[in-house]
């Protein structure tokens, strides 16, 4: 637990080293947690989340297999490990007890907790692009895509409004092009096909509005325990990039929205990466540089973040070398390249002389581990092994009907529950579209129920089609959105146009 500035993280008995403490002065200058499956990197997450949020650090943190949920409970007698759990305090000296700490639950789908969304333009198109997996082409269409929403004012909240958008640059491609360079259909095709994996993925669950307020994951109760926000994965991990993405842009929103405040006595806010070789896996270059520099420099806002893995070497060597608290858990050295990772593992530490670290990050067992915290001045702490202390918080998930009343009684109950559409480029494309249609009926004498046969084809009610219309050229300064309306007002009095609108606009607005 925390005291004296201090998170005990464990010690031992014979054959193991000082006790291990983290300095919570040091707490946002990073860390690392890696260890082969099994080995107890779940249990030391917990450990290290309980010790910030009884120092009244808010934490967050992804509960990949959802153990960590039992941080709402305090640890019972009757749990099967507390035999286990008694022993191992005994060995390091530590008085055992149990209590909970206060949790909010938050899930992407909205099933296991809070609706946790943000917006399209939030996302911005370099985290989009590497959500989808874009090509260097595809995320060029992607940033016109972002720069016409912020030109024309078509805000883009959700993934109805990309795709409109994206419709709306195909129809105009010919001057969007000779301003921004080349937008071609086929690239335009391959973007609406990946915004349809991603939403049968569950993506679209995570645009929209109301937008998470960061500040409500940084609040701590009336005892003053920082709250520890558990955003639940275990569903989300099946689309590992969407995990991977969704985390990455939380990181990034703290960076570009917290103040500059030094060097605090703790940190205003933790974060703990799991599973975070899924961050870096296949990444290009421009996003291993990202990560990189927020990783730099949020330290400054207050944050620590703490990546888990099973080997170091799946974080790349720049960001490795600024983590400055470790807890290496057992690496099983089987093949050649975990024979390499175990000996890069061990190169990082600074030498005891009483063990070889390489031996010793090979045989430790599980809840055992090889350790080193940042000391005084922010100088490395000599290798220790180390017993980890048990958590006192329950070990294990809870049960559905405890967690629904923590999620009903938690402090932003209803804030996030209901989804809120508002007028957006979905919305004002279509209305746009609309007046244009009109406009053009009146100048071309068009009936009444030919105007009306118009907005019933975009029910897919097999409205007929209307006659053929003059095509007006457009006056100069239209706008390329007012370009875009005429142009498709234009079309409506033929059979294609009539086409055009039951397969665009209408798929678009069946899918309301």
């Amino acid at each position: 637990m925390s005291e004296n500035g201090t998170i005990f993280v464990g010690g031992g008995g014979e054959g193991y080293g000082l006790p291990q403490s983290l300095l919570l002065g040091y707490g946002n200058r990073h860390g690392l947690i890696a260890g082969a499956t099994g080995t107890g990197k779940t249990v030391t997450l917990q450990v290290l989340a309980e010790g910030f949020s009884a120092a009244g650090v808010p934490v967050f943190l992804a509960d990949v297999k959802g153990d960590l949920a039992g941080l709402s409970r305090p640890g019972s007698p009757a749990d099967k490990r507390h035999d286990a759990f008694v022993k191992r305090a005994g060995m390091i000296g530590l008085a055992l007890q149990y209590r909970a700490f206060p949790v909010t639950f938050w899930d992407l789908f909205g099933q296991q907790g809070h609706p946790i969304r943000t917006t399209v333009a939030d996302m911005g198109p370099l985290l989009l692009s590497r959500l989808m997996e874009l090509t260097e082409p595809q995320e060029g269409v992607l940033n016109v895509a972002f720069r016409l929403s912020d030109e024309e004012g078509l805000p883009l909240l959700d993934l109805k409004d990309l795709q409109a958008l994206l419709v709306f640059i195909g129809e105009n491609a010919g001057p969007i092009g000779l301003r921004y360079g080349n937008v071609s259909a086929a690239t335009i095709g391959s973007i609406q096909r990946r915004l349809l994996v991603l939403e049968n993925q569950g993506g679209a669950q995570l645009f929209g509005e109301p937008a998470l307020d960061l500040g409500d994951l940084m609040s701590v109760d009336a005892g003053g325990a920082g709250r520890i926000n558990i955003l639940a994965a275990d569903r989300l991990m099946t689309s590992p990039r969407l995990y991977a993405t969704f985390l990455l842009w939380m990181l990034s929103e703290l960076f570009e929205t917290l103040p500059e405040v030094g060097d605090p006595e703790k940190p205003k806010l933790v974060f703990f990466f799991d599973e975070a070789h899924l961050l870096f896996r296949d990444a290009p270059k421009a996003l291993i540089d990202k990560v990189d520099q927020v990783a730099r420099l949020i330290r400054s806002k207050g944050v620590g973040v703490y990546f888990i893995s099973q080997s170091p070497d799946d974080v790349p060597e720049n960001i490795l070398g600024q983590l400055g608290n470790r807890v290496q858990h057992a690496l099983r050295a089987f093949t050649a390249r975990d024979q390499k990772a175990l000996r890069l593992a061990a190169q990082t530490y600074r030498d005891n002389p009483r063990f070889s670290t390489e031996e010793a990050i090979r045989t430790v067992g599980t809840g055992e581990a090889v350790t080193s915290f940042l000391e005084a001045r922010g100088a490395p702490g000599m290798v220790e092994r180390t017993l980890v202390r048990p958590p006192s918080s329950q070990a294990g998930p809870i049960d559905p009907a405890e967690r629904a009343a923590m999620i009903a009684a938690s402090p932003v109950s209803g804030k996030y529950d209901v989804a809120v559409d508002r007028d957006s480029a979905f919305e004002r494309l279509h209305a746009r579209a609309e007046a244009a249609a009109t406009e053009a009926a009146s100048a071309t004498g068009r009936s009444a129920a030919q105007d009306e046969a118009f907005r019933n084809a975009r029910r897919w009610d097999g409205a007929p089609s209307a006659s053929s219309a003059p095509k007006p050229a457009a006056r100069r300064g239209d706008s390329v959105t007012e370009a875009f309306a005429k142009s498709f007002a234009r079309q409506l009095g033929s059979k294609s146009g009539q086409a055009l609108v039951r397969g665009v606009l209408g798929s678009l607005f069946k899918a309301r």
